[in-house]
């Protein structure tokens, strides 16, 4: 019987050396996530060939990993070197688990460093070691092979992830410094696999992209599709299941765009539990060495001149209205206040010069570079950086982008017009520049008409930006119709506008909307009483305060500087107040920023989701109108 077992292990192991298996021993630390990251293979490659490890994986277990379709170049690979330790002492109720995500640590890194730990709890006064580790970037080779692709016309990521059997995470990792928005004639990574296993995108079905966490059943409700309907559509899901990003085959009449999510707003001040003072820091460009102090007057013009350190004063003073407000909850907060003088050089030598590795988080920079140096210095320290006025370029897994996406701004805008069932028409009218976008909007609509601005008569390659009245003439009937208006010229707007409110007669109700509220809205020809005949609605990060309601903070900001707060003030009041309670709610922030989670305070509200192999961006979206001059949320 020995025998037997032993030919059967030599021929397993025969056939695992024949196929380029690796054998991987699991660190501390380590997931299954992390490895098959690594290794450019997927969850459900390892579990595949290790099935005991979904119920048994611990250091020093040897894992089977499969030889990875992807990738024969030098990749960057991060790996923990320790640098020294951080002195603690343990304060009443804290345990080995809430110092390991204090510290980003495991447990047994700290018990590793405290030897009495593997025998003796952890109590009160101890006075342990924290180890402190630096991320090491390096370049490695695996042994596994990739070819290059050439991006064809009309493929997007999507496309072409679906067409070599990959994810779209998988295609970002396989190519990091690939454009946003890829171009036919574009070189990529690829798959090195036949040209006859390549898939085929077939015009006549539908493509949807798999969601994080997203199970068969979310997906029966979401597209009235069975797992055995998309298991005869797609067989590979049979063997490697669902998966984050990968994209399924669906019949054509298939809605793949779905509803945004709807939650509940989260009550945070029921929940706070964690009242230890909070470390934050607050990083703008005050440039305060271009102020002279001792001039009131040059301050004054300084500040009325520069729109931009108008806008950080007045987020400064919205952050210091929070602290009071949470101070009131019982919340404490120790801030740093640090001038980045819109400068890279500068930011550099903050970094240098302070010590960020216990707080809390960050707020700020502004300026890109800046930013992105900021939360890669401290991304090794797991602190949250705040990115609270601007879009950063790179979600890092520490980052909080506040500010959504453009594109939920377009899908809440399309969805609110798709949930109005008294709506009898849509109608999308759009300048040539905005053809391609309009065209996709059209397909959110199959029944729309799509009305497209006239050329120059003379430059038939120039945009005239008009419409003839001929053009809406017979469009619009008795009851609702939106119009979505999709352009960013001024005189095209409001040409558009007079037209339109020339048809608001009898039972005719025109609802004007667009996905994209530009500052060309905003002109000098627009007034908001053509606005308000119109009802005219758009998607937006923020709303404006409610005048008839009792408002606090907007009342202490009158009574404290004798005007209305500006957008700024309510943004920094409500970024940090939000911030705070947050981490009064939890152990630290990102426990306490579930995609569960959505809070509202002044202008702004906050559901943050955790992106694929990134951090965590802001998707809670308002859809606002004009409603008697008045601008409130649409409902």
């Amino acid at each position: 019987m020995k025998n037997i077992l032993t030919i059967i292990l030599i021929a397993f192991t025969f056939g695992l050396t024949a196929q380029n298996y690796i054998e991987h021993t699991v660190k501390t630390g380590e997931t299954i996530e992390s490895i098959s990251k690594k290794y450019l293979v997927t969850p459900f490659d390892i579990y595949a060939l290790n099935p005991d490890a979904k119920r048994k994986f611990q250091p020093n277990t040897i894992l089977i990993i499969p030889n990875s379709k992807i990738k024969n170049e030098p990749i960057v690979g991060e790996s923990r070197e320790l640098i020294d330790y951080k002195n603690h002492k343990v304060k009443r109720k804290e345990t080995l688990y809430g110092l390991a995500q204090k510290y980003n640590v495991s447990e047994d890194e700290i018990k590793k460093a405290n030897r009495f730990l593997y025998s003796e709890n952890l109590k009160k006064g101890d006075k342990i070691r924290i180890p402190r580790y630096r991320t090491v970037v390096s370049k490695q080779t695996l042994t596994n092979t990739v070819k290059k692709y050439t991006v064809l016309p009309k493929e997007g990521k999507w496309r072409i992830a679906y067409k070599f059997g990959i994810t779209v995470a998988e295609l970002e990792a396989l190519n990091p410094f690939m454009n946003e928005t890829i171009q036919p004639g574009d070189e990529l990574n690829v798959p090195n696999i036949e040209d006859k296993e390549e898939k085929t995108v077939e015009a006549s079905f539908g493509f949807y992209e798999v969601l994080p966490k997203e199970t068969f059943y979310s997906l029966k409700g979401k597209l009235n599709l069975t797992q055995e309907q998309l298991e005869q559509l797609n067989p590979e899901l049979k063997t490697t299941g669902l998966k984050a990003g990968m994209v399924l085959k669906v019949p054509a009449d298939v809605d793949t765009t779905g509803r945004m999510a709807t939650v509940g707003k989260t009550n945070l001040k029921t929940s706070l539990i964690n009242f230890k003072t909070k470390k934050i820091a607050l990083m703008m460009p005050y440039q305060l060495h271009r102020i002279d102090v001792d001039s009131v007057e040059e301050v004054k013009d300084q500040i009325k001149n520069s729109r931009r350190l108008s806008a950080v004063l007045d987020f400064h003073v919205g952050v210091l209205m929070a602290l009071d407000s949470a101070k009131q909850l019982g919340i404490s907060t120790d801030l740093k206040v640090l001038d980045t003088r819109y400068n890279i050089a500068a930011t550099r030598k903050l970094l240098d010069e302070n010590d960020f590795s216990d707080y809390d988080a960050v707020i700020g920079p502004m300026e890109e570079t800046s930013f992105n140096r900021v939360a890669m210095a401290l991304k090794a320290n797991h602190v949250p950086v705040i990115a609270a006025m601007n879009k950063p370029k790179e979600v890092y897994s520490n980052v909080f982008q506040t500010i959504p996406d453009d594109k939920l701004l377009r899908k809440a805008m399309v969805d609110f017009v798709k949930a109005d069932s008294l709506k009898t028409k849509v109608v999308i009218i759009s300048d040539q520049a905005h053809k391609v976008g309009s065209q996709a909007l059209q397909n959110e609509f199959p029944n729309s008409k799509l009305i497209l601005s006239r050329m120059d008569k003379k430059n038939k390659t120039k945009d005239a930006h008009y419409i003839y009245p001929a053009d809406i003439q017979n469009v619009f009937s008795a009851g609702k119709t939106y119009v979505f208006l999709q352009t960013n010229n001024n005189s095209f707007i409001s040409s558009v506008i007079s037209l339109l409110n020339g048809l608001v007669v009898n039972k005719t109700e025109i609802v004007l909307v667009t996905t994209d509220k530009n500052k060309a809205f905003e002109g000098k020809d627009i007034d908001n009483i053509s606005l308000s005949k119109l009802k005219f609605h758009y998607p937006s990060i923020h709303k404006d305060f409610d005048e008839t309601k009792s408002n606090g903070f907007v009342k202490a900001y009158r009574k404290a500087y004798g005007v209305s707060p500006s957008k700024y003030a309510a943004r920094g009041f409500d970024i940090t107040l939000d911030l705070l309670m947050r981490l009064a709610s939890a152990e630290n922030l990102y426990i306490a920023s579930k995609d569960t989670i959505e809070t509202e305070y002044i202008e702004n509200k906050f559901r943050y989701n955790k992106v694929l192999f990134g951090g965590y961006v802001n998707q809670a979206v308002y859809v606002v109108k004009f409603d008697d001059l008045r601008i409130v949320e649409a409902k």
